[in-house]
Parts: C-alpha cells; sequence; structure tokens
C-alpha cells in the first residue's frame, strides 16, 4: 500500500475511527488498531470493538492499492505530530513507513490486532436531517446508563415509532429524557430499536462536525441485529441491545401543581456557580436546594467540608412554597439540552418527579427524581 495525503484530510479520518478503537471493549481485547485500506485515491479507515463499527472515507493520491493494520493511537498521534502538508505513507507485511518533510517514522503494523465487521442491514435506508436528529441526540443521550453492568438495556436510546412520528427516549433510572421528531418515519409503524447511547453520541459528533451540517442528511437503516448511520464520508454501524425497555412513558404526569419560568441562561449559570461546592460531579449525596416561591427560586449547596452557597434566581411561579432538591449535574444536564432561552421547571411533591422543559417546546422533557434531604 502506498499514498500521499494531505495531513488534516488524513487526521480526521483516523480520529473518527479511533473513537471506535479506543472504547473499553476493544482495549479489553487486544490491540487498540485500525485497518488502512486503499483501493485507487480513496483510502478507507476503520476502527471497531466488537458492538460498534467506525468507517471514515477520505481522498488521497493513491499509488498501490492495499490493506494494512497499524496502532491506533500511535499513528494518528505522529500524523497529529506531522507539520501542515503532504504526508506519504506505504506499508508492507511488518511496518509502515509514514513521512513528511525531514520526519520519517517506521511503526511495526498491529499484529494480532482484529477488526470487528458486523452485518450491513439490507433494508432500505430511511433519511433523516442531519442537524434536527443530531440536536435530539444532544438532548437524549445524556440520560443513558453509562455502566453496563447493572441493567445494560439502559445503556441504549430507544427509537421508538409513535403515531406522530418518531420518539427518542432514554434513562438511567434517575433521569428520564424523550424527544419526539412530528413527521419524522424512521420505523415501521408500531416498531422500536435499542440502540447504543455510545454509538449515537458518535452520530451527533459527527454532525457536529460536518462542514456543511445545514445540508447534511443520515441515512438510517436496521435489521433485527445491527443498525447503521451513513453520515457522507463516514459510516456507523452497531449492534443493537437486548432486554426489556421500561416502560418509562406512565411515569410522566398528567399535570402539576408547582410552575416555574425562568431563563435558561440566567439559572445554568446560578446553578453551574453553586456546583462548585460538590467535589464530585456525579456526587448524588450533595444536592442543591431549590426553593420555589413567589418571585423565583433560590438555589443552595451546602457541604460540611467546603461550605455554604446560595444565590436567587428571578422567575415567574405559580403554587405553594416548595423546597426540592436535585443531583446538581443531573439538573443542569437536563437545563442545558432545553433550546428555549426560557427554562420551565414543574414540580408536584418533593418526593416525586420533576419535569425540566422549553417553554412552548413540548417535543423535549426530562423527568428527574429529587434527592431526599433532611
Amino acid at each position: 500500500m502506498r499514498f500521499r495525503a494531505d495531513r488534516d484530510t488524513l487526521l480526521e479520518a483516523l480520529v473518527t475511527a479511533s473513537r471506535a478503537s479506543a472504547s473499553r471493549s476493544a482495549l479489553s481485547t487486544g490491540i487498540a488498531a485500525l485497518q488502512l485500506m486503499l483501493r485507487g485515491d480513496q483510502l478507507e479507515v476503520v476502527g471497531s470493538d466488537p458492538d460498534l463499527v467506525i468507517e471514515s472515507r477520505c481522498q488521497v493520491a493513491g499509488d498501490l492499492d492495499g490493506t494494512v493494520l497499524v496502532p491506533s493511537r500511535l499513528v494518528t498521534d505522529i500524523i497529529r505530530a506531522f507539520e501542515p502538508g503532504a504526508v506519504a505513507v506505504s506499508g508492507g507485511d511488518e511496518e509502515v513507513r509514514l513521512s513528511s518533510g525531514r520526519a520519517e517514522f517506521l511503526v511495526r503494523v498491529a499484529a494480532g490486532a482484529e477488526i470487528t465487521r458486523l452485518g450491513l442491514p439490507s433494508a432500505d435506508g430511511i433519511k433523516l436531517p442531519a442537524a434536527t436528529f443530531a440536536e435530539g441526540l444532544r438532548q437524549v443521550v445524556r440520560a443513558a446508563l453509562v455502566d453496563d453492568s447493572r441493567a445494560p438495556q439502559l445503556t441504549g436510546v430507544l427509537m421508538q415509532a409513535t403515531a406522530d412520528g418518531l420518539r427518542l427516549v432514554a434513562t438511567d433510572s434517575y433521569r428520564l429524557a424523550f424527544r419526539d421528531f412530528a413527521g419524522l418515519s424512521a420505523l415501521e409503524p408500531d416498531s422500536e430499536v435499542l440502540v447504543p447511547a455510545k454509538a449515537l453520541a458518535e452520530v451527533q459528533r459527527l454532525v457536529a462536525g460536518a462542514k456543511n451540517e445545514d445540508d447534511e442528511q443520515i441515512v438510517f437503516r436496521h435489521s433485527d441485529l445491527d443498525a447503521v448511520f451513513d453520515l457522507g464520508s463516514a459510516r456507523i454501524t452497531t449492534r443493537l441491545l437486548r432486554g426489556q425497555f421500561p416502560d418509562v412513558a406512565r411515569l410522566v404526569p398528567k399535570s402539576y401543581t408547582s410552575r416555574l419560568a425562568a431563563k435558561r441562561e440566567e439559572l445554568t449559570t446560578a446553578l453551574r456557580r453553586v456546583r462548585l461546592l460538590v467535589r464530585d460531579s456525579k456526587d448524588v449525596t450533595t444536592p442543591v436546594r431549590l426553593s420555589l416561591r413567589e418571585g423565583g427560586v433560590e438555589l443552595a449547596v451546602l457541604t460540611p467540608e467546603s461550605g455554604r452557597a446560595v444565590e436567587s434566581v428571578e422567575g415567574d411561579y405559580s403554587g405553594d412554597d416548595v423546597m426540592v432538591a436535585f443531583n446538581p449535574t443531573y439538573l443542569l444536564e437536563g437545563a442545558e439540552a432545553v433550546s428555549s432561552d426560557v427554562l420551565v421547571l414543574e414540580v408536584n411533591d418533593p418526593g416525586k418527579p420533576a419535569l425540566v422543559r422549553g417553554e412552548g417546546e413540548d417535543e423535549y422533557r426530562y423527568l428527574l427524581m429529587p434527592v431526599k434531604v433532611s
């Protein structure tokens, strides 16, 4: 294999694909490797773990077709360290030569490494508006469970066909995020698929990095086992998750007795400030206490080790005075996901789930369990 490429173009392809090979499950199976496949003037870079494959394609000046496995992190770091400009790459059975300007590296191939190839669904692809779908992923993926040792099915995002279109749902049992897409028919009626959140996070990342995001479309296909997302020069293939996803729609109350409407930016800024006293961002034992009352809300964090932080935020409030406490990071992530300039927090009881949403934005809802405080 032999080709020349622009450093930045090659680096982008390597970094994109290496996000699969750098995952925890890939590292646990052995060497984190990338497969470089040259056909004519097109280079395909493939990274994988047992459940996720990311393929990234770019144009190069090809000289000799071929395929080679390289250590992911080392080769990516070398290309990144080169000066901007042309990079020459040639590979054989035992080593790969990387050169640019006066710098040259000989790197051993990743002997013993394996690249997973998942099946490609034969179904026709459904086109999804990339920017809109990625915004929904930004709002929902954050609520999925990260650690798969407790309940693997909760590490996924449920894509669910509804009467009006498509719904995305994620929960880690402490919070729950819904996003509805009216008129978007990505699935057969009354069907659903459970897609790993880590794969959808990569879809979101690719769309965010696209140079012409507004013009992009995602082509989505799935079978009973796998799902594929095609976006321009990249493809993400993932195994679907198994297991019963909880019936979470029944958890959303029909109405609320207390309602706060405040400027989202002011509330999130105040929340970030008082959260400074919380040493661990995932610490559920140090909550932020929200005292809801006429004129707005007071946020307070109290810790025996660090002290006390209090800040008030103006807002429109209706209902009896109430104090409710939340994990500050979970509350902040829900507030940051809201698109509207005005954030609405609705509460029934300090011990019941509260609802975070944007004013006038019923398509996104974030349900959050409170924290018990003395």
